[in-house]
């Protein structure tokens, strides 16, 4: 006579073959820490830091080239004994930021195409991030590697005045006034550029088409300024800036610090221009940021 089969005991529900793994049960960081280290790897990626030898050479590059012009400003204005910087802190960010443009038209893609062209960016939505946090994290990035890029060589100058013994009190007024320009300059440029960037995966699209859109509306609203005789002082030919978000930044600055005196350069002609020029700076940044939000909550 067979003996009756032993009973087996059931194997735990849901588990397939036990192989001795164990699920994590120390303390998770959570999404904030998730978030910042999202904005420090985006930083670091903007100026090639960690990645390879390359990419870190145009980055690297305008750095250089921007804090190397300061320094021969400095040094040209201390050696002509002049009791004022060649070029104001103001005007240095407007008169070289075809070289700010290229930066950004060149690493916005980075920070936002590189991840649609792997199809990485729902990855990151399969951990606690999630989409506003992504689209946060990225635009402080982009926004603090611009400050940066603005502000060294606005430091060089600020340093080589007072070293040379120029006004403290001016300089330390006008240094600010730089700053403040630099804030304006990164956060309209950054909203625009990532809302651009993030259309495409293709790198080269995105360049394309962020130097298409600052450098090319520059160069039309410049030609309809000096048609409508902004170069002579025709009020009137101011309102061109809303063309323009560089001219439009830039007359936003010099309406705000009162640095248009003279009626020349580019500024907002009357108070009704100046509460559009505030208004418009505001919808692009808004507007753009929204956009991008948009753009990943269907990814």
């Amino acid at each position: 006579m067979s003996l009756p089969p032993e009973p087996r005991t059931a194997p735990d529900s849901g588990v397939i073959h036990n192989i001795g793994y164990r699920g994590y049960r120390g303390p998770r960081l959570g999404r904030s820490y998730a978030t910042r280290s999202l904005f420090v790897q985006s930083l670091r990626g903007a100026y090639g830091l960690g990645r390879s030898g390359k990419s870190k050479v145009l980055p690297m590059l305008i750095l250089g080239a921007l804090s190397a012009i300061a320094l021969v400003i400095v040094t040209a204005t201390i050696m002509t004994k002049q009791q004022k910087l060649m070029t104001d802190y103001t005007a240095f960010l407007s008169n070289f930021g075809l070289l700010v443009t290229i930066f950004l038209a060149a690493q916005a893609p980075v920070l936002m195409s590189r991840d649609l062209r792997h199809n990485t960016v729902p990855l990151y939505f399969s951990r606690p991030i999630t989409r506003g946090d992504y689209v946060r994290a990225k635009f402080a990035a982009m926004t603090a590697a611009m400050l940066i890029l603005m502000v060294v060589p606005l430091l060089v100058l600020y340093i080589g005045a007072v070293l040379g013994k120029l006004s403290f009190g001016d300089n330390t007024e006008h240094f600010l006034y730089g700053l403040g320009a630099a804030v304006l300059y990164a956060v309209v440029y950054s909203a625009i550029a990532l809302l651009i960037a993030a259309a495409t995966p293709r790198r080269g699209f995105g360049v394309a088409a962020i130097m298409g859109v600052l450098v090319v509306s520059n160069i039309l609203a410049t030609i309809a300024y000096g048609i409508n005789g902004g170069f002579e002082g025709t009020e009137s030919a101011n309102w061109v800036a809303v063309i323009s978000p560089e001219m439009l930044v830039e007359s936003v600055v010099n309406e705000l610090f009162g640095l248009a005196t003279d009626g020349r350069g580019i500024h907002a002609p009357s108070t009704l221009a100046a509460v559009v020029f505030a208004i418009e700076l505001l919808a692009v940044v808004v507007l753009s940021y929204l956009s991008t939000l948009r753009r990943y909550r269907k990814i």
